[in-house]
């Protein structure tokens, strides 16, 4: 069975051109796509494991005992409870402020807690917010959970406008071919060919050039996400410690080359069809 051929293809420049520039585009796709499903996966990971978590600070020296038997009388809604000593507190300050036994004056008492379920810390927090303050750790940490956010935002802009390089870049390349084959398309039509099979024609093309450069810059941008994610571990430091991808992340990011191959094929259609109906 004999393969039926190409009606025309590009030139060696322009598949050198398109192979590169397609491959470069993929790896970026991949590369801002896997950043936003790491941070992502952070975010998560982060609010999931402060969401039960709270310090008490007891400003007053008279609300001691007080606060003491509100968490005694609630030890079976906690798991676990760090009253924080002096010289702990000393040691968390040190890099700010030095001073002697008199610091010890104006130091809050404090009460690391662990709790069972949301419902105990909201309960327990109506309890003692009169005589202390009472902070979740998910509050205190909103900024850094917001950043998170923010980059995922980032990275996604990053995809959408790479998206859309990869658009124009095969519009301007169906078209330049549609142009230097114009007299090759004018046969087509004379001998009755529909603009579905030429549209084809240039679909099979970009469809090898796209399958070629997909796979470069998936297998170039994978190296880079495991150094990333490398890095943010080695750190452990706060929410980039908690960087990763899951299994349906790395799946996803498989697809996404394959999807970019898609929309290249649509596009190529779409841009081609239009060309053949405009002249």
């Amino acid at each position: 069975m004999t393969k039926k051929p190409i009606v025309f293809s590009l030139v060696h420049e322009q598949s050198i051109f398109m192979t590169a520039i397609m491959s470069l585009l993929t790896f970026l796709a991949v590369l801002a796509f896997g950043i936003a499903l790491a941070i992502g996966t952070g975010v998560v990971k982060w609010n999931t494991q402060w969401d039960l978590f709270a310090t008490v600070q007891v400003m007053k020296t008279e609300n001691n005992a007080t606060v003491k038997k509100i968490i005694d009388d609630n030890l079976d809604k906690i798991t676990n409870v760090n009253e924080i000593t002096t010289d702990q507190m000393h040691d968390l300050l040190s890099p700010w402020i030095s001073g002697g036994s008199a610091l010890e004056n104006y130091l809050p008492k404090m009460y690391e807690i662990e709790f069972k379920t949301t419902k105990d810390l909201e309960s327990v927090k109506e309890q003692i917010s009169d005589n202390a303050k009472f902070l979740t750790h998910a509050q205190a940490l909103k900024s850094s959970t917001s950043a998170g956010w923010k980059m995922i935002l980032i990275s996604s802009f990053v995809l959408l406008l790479t998206l859309g390089a990869i658009g124009v870049c095969i519009s301007y390349i169906a078209r330049n071919t549609a142009l230097l084959h114009r007299r090759e398309l004018e046969i087509l039509n004379q001998i009755g060919a529909t603009d579905t099979y030429v549209a084809r024609q240039m679909q099979i093309i970009i469809a090898k050039i796209c399958i070629v450069a997909g796979a470069a810059g998936f297998i170039v941008a994978v190296p880079f996400l495991l150094l990333i994610l490398g890095a943010a571990h080695s750190a452990r430091v706060g929410l980039m410690a908690m960087l990763s991808i899951s299994g349906w992340g790395w799946f996803m990011l498989f697809l996404l080359p394959i999807a970019i191959i898609i929309f290249a094929i649509w596009i190529t259609k779409r841009t081609t069809i239009n060309i053949l109906k405009n002249n």
